[in-house]
């Protein structure tokens, strides 16, 4: 493996970006609209969202620094912080975040294609499933025939949608589509609406969405020439893209009425276009959409593929996971990976289920191992080694472990209970591969109180939530 220790900062900035900045950045104003989120409110959120993902960006940058040899650290934080079962737990959210976003990309991408091609419907129908699971097993090739070429081949797809991104910023100012009453109407909303604070929690799964991959760099960090280059990585490809966010939604609500965005179909963003300068500005969007969920879909496969060889050859996962091809490419993360991602795919047209729904599971699932993450290092630096090997000050580090931990206590909270259980319905199976990997280490199932703790939370979670799910009070897509 030593071999492939050879991504620099480039790269793994452009491969964060590109897994971030795929389908949230296109439906940000219409998904903001629909979920009854004002300007004000949609102004907030990204405050919030900004001051915690700086936060936990910079607590997964100090991380790779402090604990340089805890790579893939998603896993690894959680499981070195508070034992081998929140760790597993944490890992497998994080694969299953990982998997359930490229699915909401076919979604999308296929409805995308449904403005050109009548086919493809909704992006759910069966036309869409089999063509979307063709595409997929194509990039389960590319990965299985190595990652890292894969990622090469991703740092040109990034560069290519981000042309007609910038372009649709630009339209919206040089068109004079941008109108400060509209911004001011939308600003506050209408009396005896939702309150602000049900608003700005409406906002909190698109925000989170719109990052989700961030820390793709950091996950990658076993094959990065260093831990630390993976912890710049995050922190340069977060502040590019906060900014790009920030930017999109504010000239979004000045061009339409919040209700008017509402109503938008998927893609928000060509609607919006087409408003500014005709027909055409909605075909370059949704042009730019397949293109960014094509190549995502790429960046996502190869994330999943990681999030499941690295925690094999750390002994939370079982061993079989971690067995390399000639391409020196995890076969059976791979491969399981596909059969996983086909299975999500059926089930999106099974249940009827939309793009939005999808995301929606998949940012849940994903809270987690973000707060797990912030929990390591605060409690690093209660330990006093939160400044180790020259991580930078003292204060720094507490106010990004502190706001890091509130922020994922904020998105747990924000989520709700419906997401919270549909989420322990997500990683309560996963238990299965625990137990197998237990055995094959000759571990104890439970070997400290967290352990057990943790257990019992998940399994009394899931439990409920089956309940639920058969009384007709839950749904989980």
């Amino acid at each position: 493996m030593e071999k492939e220790k050879d991504l620099g900062i480039g790269k793994l900035t452009l491969f964060a970006i590109s897994t971030t900045l795929a389908s949230g950045v296109f439906s940000l104003a219409g998904d903001f609209a629909a979920g009854g989120a004002h300007t004000l409110a949609v102004l907030l959120g990204w405050l919030i969202c900004g001051i915690g993902m700086s936060g936990l960006a910079i607590c997964f940058y100090r991380l790779s620094v402090v604990k340089p040899e805890l790579s893939s650290g998603i896993y690894n934080y959680s499981k070195a912080g508070f034992g081998n079962y929140v760790g597993f737990i944490n890992s497998w959210g994080y694969w299953i975040s990982a998997i359930l976003a490229p699915v909401s990309y076919v979604a999308l991408m296929f409805a995308t294609l449904g403005n050109f091609f009548d086919v493809f419907g909704s992006g759910n129908n069966m036309a869409s499933v089999i063509v979307g699971s063709i595409y997929m097993w194509f990039l389960v090739y590319l990965v299985y025939r190595g990652v890292n070429s894969a990622v090469g081949i991703n740092a040109v797809v990034v560069i290519a949608k981000l042309v007609p991104i910038l372009f649709t910023i630009i339209a919206i100012i040089l068109a004079g589509a941008f109108k400060p009453s509209i911004f001011m109407e939308n600003f506050a909303g209408v009396p005896g609406g939702d309150s602000l604070l049900t608003q700005v929690k409406s906002t909190v799964t698109t925000t989170v969405w719109t990052f989700i991959g961030i820390e793709g760099a950091v996950v990658l960090s076993a094959r990065a020439k260093n831990t630390k280059i993976a912890g710049k990585a995050t922190i340069y490809s977060f502040i590019s893209l906060l900014i790009l966010y920030v930017i999109i939604s504010v000239l979004s609500m000045g061009v339409m009425p919040q209700e008017e965005l509402a109503k938008l179909s998927n893609p928000p963003m060509a609607g919006i276009m087409e408003y500014v300068v005709g027909p055409w500005g909605g075909v370059l969007v949704n042009c730019a959409v397949i293109l960014s969920v094509g190549g995502a879909m790429l960046s996502y496969i190869i994330l999943c593929t990681d999030s499941a060889y690295q925690p094999s050859l750390g002994g939370i996962f079982p061993k079989f996971l971690g067995k390399l091809n000639k391409f020196n490419a995890p076969t059976w993360s791979v491969l399981i990976t596909g059969i996983i991602l086909e299975f999500f795919i059926i089930m999106l047209h099974v249940n009827d289920s939309s793009y939005q729904a999808m995301y929606a599971i998949s940012t849940s699932t994903i809270m987690l191992p973000y707060l797990f993450s912030a929990l390591y290092y605060l409690k690093l630096c209660i330990q006093g080694h939160g400044c180790d090997n020259g991580a930078g000050g003292s204060a720094a580090g507490w106010i990004a472990a502190i706001v890091g931990t509130i922020y994922g206590f904020w998105l747990v909270y924000a989520t709700g209970l419906n997401y919270i259980l549909a989420t322990t319905i997500c990683y309560a199976p996963g238990t299965i591969l625990y137990i197998w990997a237990r055995r094959e280490n000759k571990g104890r199932l439970v070997e400290s109180k967290a352990d057990g703790i943790s257990l019992a939370i998940v399994m009394v979670l899931f439990v409920v939530a089956v309940v639920m799910l058969a009384q007709g009070k839950l749904q989980i897509f």
